[in-house]
């Protein structure tokens, strides 16, 4: 389980200005999401080239997102603004990305819809028990965030070729395994926590 202190959303702000690398690396994360989505749809959304631009733009921006917060704990350089900014930059990238490939026709339209409903559900549910205690991060939530990378950045490079298809769909269907069996468990958590500081009171 990992400790509290490796909680992006739980980890106290820093008196660290607000203009900071760690910060620097998130606001390009969401400047990289338009660039992205332009990418994506450029040439009439097929192009080859054009996606793997936007695949490339992608990964960039997926990096980041694992490069800002360790620099911001291991600087003390976290700030509300970091701790604000951080899960709109993660749900913007991951959230244009597949309603992109849904209007493209790449990725049936259920599967973004249960892919998002479960980010803002536990990020709106962690937020919401924030004043009874912080939920960690878990282990399956980090395989969570791996897998759905993944499968997005396989789905976006789809045109590359078909043989492609069957292995995107394999990495997507264990990260919707994952995310609902990590999402159940935030909830489970979540119930528990406030019971418990409930109680307590």
């Amino acid at each position: 389980m990992p400790r509290l202190t490796e909680d992006p959303i739980g980890h106290p702000p820093s008196p660290a200005s607000a203009w900071n690398i760690a910060n620097g690396l998130t606001v390009l994360r969401l400047a990289l999401v338009p660039v992205f989505v332009v990418a994506l749809f450029a040439e009439g959304g097929h192009h080859v080239g054009a996606r793997v631009l936007a695949w490339a733009v992608f990964a960039v921006a997926s990096v980041t997102d694992r490069i800002d917060g360790e620099i911001a704990r291991k600087r003390g350089l976290v700030t509300d603004f970091g701790k604000l900014a951080d899960p709109i930059a993660d749900k913007a990238l991951i959230g244009g990305a597949l309603i992109g490939l849904s209007v493209l026709g790449d990725l049936p339209w259920w599967v973004t819809v249960v892919m998002l409903a479960r980010e803002i559900g536990v990020t709106l549910l962690r937020f919401w028990v924030l004043r009874h205690g912080v939920i960690p991060a878990s282990r399956g939530g980090k395989l969570k965030t791996l897998l759905q990378a993944v499968a997005t950045g396989l789905f976006v490079l789809l045109p590359i070729g078909d043989w492609l298809r069957p292995v995107a769909w394999v990495v997507m269907v264990a990260a919707m395994v994952v995310a609902l069996v990590t999402g159940a468990d935030y909830v489970a958590r979540a119930v528990r926590l406030r019971r418990g500081s409930l109680a307590a009171r």
